[in-house]
């Protein structure tokens, strides 16, 4: 199959090239297929998107076991991956999210749309909705106490600073009013068991409140999703005037470090070990006792490891285990220890990682007055 072998030896030389090592939607390394309509080189992930969307999934196909036409080959070594990004995300708002190959189906999907079949980011001064200033309409809520989703209508408002739900559609007073500059928010489809499942969680009296939401539309969840944080961005350079974009982007939405169950004992060390799911975002450590749970029932602060906060494996000495899981962590803080136990070692060695990671980081000021609002609390 001396053609064969010749397109062969052709496409990998073209995916040498800069940029085509790493799939252009996602990012993930060694993309094994081409979209021979649009010139980019994609994963096997992207390229399912791509297959499902009609305008652009005529031609996708595998760099391996796919037959490919001279033509084809001259398209992709004449456009790849870094022209058509110049292309297709010319004008991405710097706020909007762009995901990696470790973000759920839902954000890839929309980003992909967004980029070759609403052609969203090629021409400047396209109004995007999620610029809008304001966004109202209906969200399935999941409820705090009977975990049924109900329909609610959510209002944003950049203007206001705020996110507001209101139980009933016409109702004049809403249920909550949120501070936009204390949302994150986060894509959540297994623990809320759908696609398009998506986390809000912000601060209600110095205690962290959840939100579940979903909306049966992929584009109108993410477009809420980045219509928040385009609000936050706005916020931002108000609050911090000198910043530039690359100094605000981490003060957006952001995906948890690391979720998962450990067990835990209580502030004396005598109580039983309990299961808990606990949440790492940034430097505060919550846990539930139940994932999709309202409140937290605790949390812990993590602060630099200069001010007495470290996190080793092991528990101290004479702790009476009663839990099924050995595997202990110890977190010590300037108040007090908090004990844990992890099912594996491996578990216990990633969120090690995790709290070390966390620890080593210097405070900023924004921090430092979390964490002294902490110690009032505590």
């Amino acid at each position: 199959m001396p053609g064969n072998e010749r397109v062969s030896r052709l496409l990998k030389e073209i995916i040498q090239k800069p940029g085509n090592d790493a799939c252009a939607d996602c990012g993930a390394p060694d993309p094994s297929w081409g979209s021979c309509s649009l010139g980019v080189f994609i994963c096997v992930q992207c390229s399912g998107i791509h297959r499902n969307i009609p305008a652009i999934g005529m031609k996708v196909k595998s760099l391996s076991l796919s037959r490919w036409e001279d033509q084809e080959v001259k398209f992709m070594a004449e456009n790849g991956n870094e022209l058509m990004k110049q292309k297709y995300e010319a004008f991405v708002p710097v706020y909007y999210y762009k995901p990696t190959h470790k973000d759920c189906q839902v954000l890839r999907e929309q980003w992909i749309r967004a980029k070759y079949e609403r052609k969203e980011f090629t021409g400047e001064g396209k109004k995007q909705t999620y610029e809008e200033g304001t966004r109202d309409g209906m969200l399935m809520k999941r409820g705090r106490d009977n975990g049924q989703f109900l329909n609610r209508r959510f209002v944003l408002s950049e203007r206001e600073g705020t996110m507001k739900y209101f139980t009933k559609y016409d109702a004049k007073e809403p249920k909550a009013v949120i501070k936009v500059d204390s949302i994150n928010a986060a894509f959540q489809p297994e623990k809320i068991g759908n696609p398009n499942g998506l986390q809000i969680t912000y601060l209600k009296d110095y205690n962290t409140r959840n939100i579940f939401l979903y909306h049966d539309n992929g584009k109108e969840i993410v477009d809420w999703f980045n219509s928040i944080r385009a609000i936050q961005l706005h916020y931002l350079k108000v609050a911090f005037p000198g910043a530039n974009d690359a100094e605000l982007m981490p003060k957006l939405t952001r995906n948890f470090l690391k979720e998962g169950y450990m067990e835990k004992t209580g502030p004396r060390h005598t109580e039983g070990f309990k299961k808990r799911w606990f949440t790492l975002d940034h430097r505060r450590l919550m846990y539930y006792k139940d994932p999709l749970d309202a409140f937290a029932k605790g949390e812990a602060f993590l602060g630099h490891q200069d001010h007495g906060y470290r996190a080793s494996p092991g528990l101290p000495a004479g702790t009476h285990c009663n839990g099924a899981w050995q595997h202990g962590i110890t977190i010590v803080t300037p108040e007090r220890s908090f004990l844990f136990t992890c099912e594996t070692e491996v578990e216990q060695q990633d969120w090690l990682k995790h709290f070390n990671d966390v620890i080593s980081i210097q405070m900023s000021p924004q921090e430092y007055s979390m964490e002294a609002m902490f110690r009032h609390k505590h």
